[in-house]
C-alpha cells in the first residue's frame, strides 16, 4: 500500500474533484488522499499529507493557482506540482512553468492520457498536455530575436540539457555521468543563464525547438 502514489486534488468544483478521485480509485498504483477547495487548504493539507503529486487548479477564488504554488514551495513542499486548467492562455501557461509547476495539463484532455501523465510526472519526467509543446516553443523564442544557440554550450553541458529534456532530475543526471549533484547543479545553472531559461520545462522544449542531437 505504501508504494502507491499519493494524491492531493485541489480545485474549487466539488464535481470534478469528485470525477478524478473516481478516476485515480481505478489505478492499482495511485491513492487519492485528500481534496482543497482553495489555495490555504492545499497548502494545510500537502504539509499534513505529504502527497506525491498535487493536482492545481489555476483560476480559484481568493488565492490562484500560481499563488498557491509560490506559498507550497515556500513552505517546502517537495511534491510534484501540476497545474490542471481549462486554460491554454500562452502566459498562463509560461507563468506556471516559470514559478515552478511540474507540469501543465488541460483539463479536457482524455482520462487515461491524464493518468499516464500523473505516473510519467512522478518519474521525473515533464507533464504537458501536447497543443502546448509549440505554443510554449514560440514563447521561448519570442524572448529574444536574438536568442543564444547551442553552440554556446560546452559538451558537458550539452550532455545535461538533453538528459534534462528526457525528464531526469540532477540526482538521476549526477549518477549517469558519474559525478557529483554539485556540479550538476552548477552545470545547470551555467546553461540556463547561457539560453535565458527559467525553467526545467523550458529547457526540453528550448531542446526540441533546436534539435538538439
Amino acid at each position: 500500500m505504501n508504494d502507491k502514489i499519493k494524491i492531493l486534488i485541489t480545485d474549487d468544483h466539488p464535481l470534478l474533484r469528485s470525477g478524478i478521485v473516481q478516476l485515480i480509485a481505478l489505478e492499482d498504483d495511485m491513492e487519492a488522499v485528500g481534496e482543497a477547495s482553495n489555495g490555504e487548504e492545499a497548502i494545510q493539507k500537502a504539509l499534513k499529507l505529504e502527497p506525491d503529486l498535487i493536482l492545481l487548479d489555476l483560476n480559484m477564488k481568493g488565492m490562484n493557482g500560481i499563488e498557491t504554488l509560490a506559498r507550497l514551495r515556500e513552505e517546502g513542499v517537495t511534491a510534484r506540482i501540476i497545474m490542471f486548467t481549462v486554460s491554454d492562455n500562452q502566459e498562463d501557461v509560461v507563468a506556471a512553468l516559470q514559478s515552478g509547476a511540474d507540469g501543465y495539463l488541460l483539463k479536457d484532455m482524455e482520462p487515461d492520457k491524464l493518468i499516464l501523465c500523473i505516473r510519467d510526472a512522478t518519474r521525473g519526467k515533464l507533464a504537458l498536455s501536447p497543443e502546448l509543446n509549440e505554443l510554449l516553443a514560440l514563447a521561448i523564442r519570442s524572448k529574444s530575436s536574438t536568442a543564444p544557440n547551442a553552440s554556446s554550450l560546452t559538451k558537458r553541458e550539452r550532455q545535461i540539457l538533453k538528459l534534462i529534456a528526457s525528464g531526469m532530475r540532477n540526482k538521476l543526471i549526477a549518477r549517469r555521468l558519474d559525478i557529483t549533484e554539485g556540479t550538476v547543479k552548477v552545470h545547470v545553472k551555467r546553461l540556463f543563464k547561457k539560453l535565458r531559461l527559467k525553467s526545467r520545462v523550458e529547457a526540453a522544449i528550448w531542446s526540441i525547438e533546436n534539435k538538439l542531437d
